[in-house]
């Protein structure tokens, strides 16, 4: 392995997560959605994930190899990582691009920024995180603010059941893959790690894709093209990367304390890329969401 991959950084350094990891997190995968929904113009959800993870995948594994982070990997390692991608992937963004068939994506967005609440709840059980009466103010002020936009949301009838049940389902298994990730702390580097999970869960979408999806109704146009490589490079490879940068940089509750930014700026990429409306609710919401995160992270 390389020295890397041999010396893992510590599962919680005291530093802060600096803005250079943060803000182009927070756009990444914020921006995920919209453009999600614009290949889904053109192509079913699980095959467009399907190519988008293979395609990342392979970038990043055949990178991994070059430098020698797959040298001497056990095979147990191997099955945590295809483990971690199936959750952190697959399960994760399967659902969510399928529940987006029935919803807008700034309302899946929205639901899966209640990931710090379940993460949290669970890292206390689970990894013995301390949750403090600041945080756990913090949270319930983005919960706050969560349910004023989905309350708004769901008195309008405009989003379908059946999409947000799907979305409530993505934000389970990230929190899963989250607090996996961090227990235990698969040994290897960011490149080898992530090119293992995003190559896994492309292998798992692409037979599902092509059993329940018309491939025929694949449409080649400039949309879809474009979709599918800002997803690959921009979300799958620079997203993920600085995801798990992050949740080795902090704690689990921390590190997804940021994800109550996605629905103000979810909603910011929908209503720019797609014309998608934003209620009063919506920007009422952003002011707990915000202090939320302010006194989770807060050192």
């Amino acid at each position: 392995m390389t020295h890397a991959a041999t010396h893992p950084l510590p599962l919680t350094d005291p530093r802060a997560a600096p803005l250079a990891l943060v803000v182009p997190f927070c756009l990444a995968w914020s921006s995920a959605f919209a453009a999600g929904k614009i290949g889904l113009a053109d192509c079913p959800p699980l095959l467009l994930l399907a190519f988008r993870f293979l395609i990342a995948g392979a970038l990043l594994a055949a990178v991994a190899a070059w430098r020698g982070e797959y040298r001497g990997m056990a095979g147990r390692t191997l099955g945590l990582l295809a483990l971690l991608g199936l959750l952190n992937h697959a399960l994760y963004l399967g659902l969510s691009y399928s529940g987006m068939t029935y919803v807008s994506s700034g309302l899946t967005a929205l639901i899966v920024s209640a990931n710090p609440v379940l993460t949290a709840a669970l890292a206390a059980l689970l990894l013995g995180e301390a949750m403090n009466r600041r945080k756990a103010v913090g949270l319930a002020l983005g919960v706050a603010g969560v349910a004023l936009v989905v309350r708004g949301r769901l008195g309008s009838g405009t989003d379908a059941p059946l999409g947000i049940a799907l979305a409530v389902g993505a934000l389970m298994a990230l929190s899963a893959g989250t607090l996996l990730f961090k227990r235990l702390a698969p040994r290897t580097g960011l490149l080898a790690g992530t090119g293992v999970q995003v190559l896994a869960a492309g292998l798992a979408l692409l037979p599902l894709g092509l059993l329940l999806e018309d491939a025929g109704s694949i449409r080649l146009t400039a949309g879809f093209a474009a979709s599918l490589v800002y997803q690959a490079l921009v979300v799958s490879i620079g997203g993920y990367l600085l995801w798990f940068r992050l949740l080795q940089r902090t704690s689990a509750t921390e590190a997804s304390a940021y994800h109550f930014l996605m629905p103000p700026l979810g909603m910011l990429f929908g209503w720019a890329l797609l014309g998608e409306t934003v209620q009063p609710w919506d920007l009422l919401g952003i002011l707990p969401v915000a202090l939320g995160i302010r006194l989770v992270t807060r050192g």
